[in-house]
């Protein structure tokens, strides 16, 4: 079961409360996380969201991809597993 949504270019205003709001419409949201910056603590323009069932992720995130929110197209998807995410650093070989 995966009730976890990813939503990405976030405007990076956007907080937490209002993720929360706009995917209420959509059934209980059980968790918000916009994810920031370590240094800075400014958003990074993504953060994820979770559903309390299944059925509701999936409702939220077909009404709400492709959506206009604070001026920008947001991308919702199923939130990958932690071990599917590819990795942050390159190659020395790669450039």
């Amino acid at each position: 079961m995966n009730n976890r949504l990813y939503v990405g270019n976030l405007p990076y205003s956007t907080n937490e409360d209002e993720l929360r709001a706009a995917f209420e419409e959509y059934g209980t949201v059980t968790s918000v996380s916009i994810i920031t910056e370590r240094d800075t603590g400014r958003s990074k323009g993504f953060g994820f969201v979770e559903m309390s069932t299944e059925e509701e992720a999936t409702e939220a995130m077909n009404a709400m991809n492709g959506v206009q929110f604070g001026g920008r197209t947001l991308r919702v998807d199923r939130a990958r597993p932690r071990g599917e995410r590819r990795p942050q650093h390159r190659d020395y070989n790669d450039w």
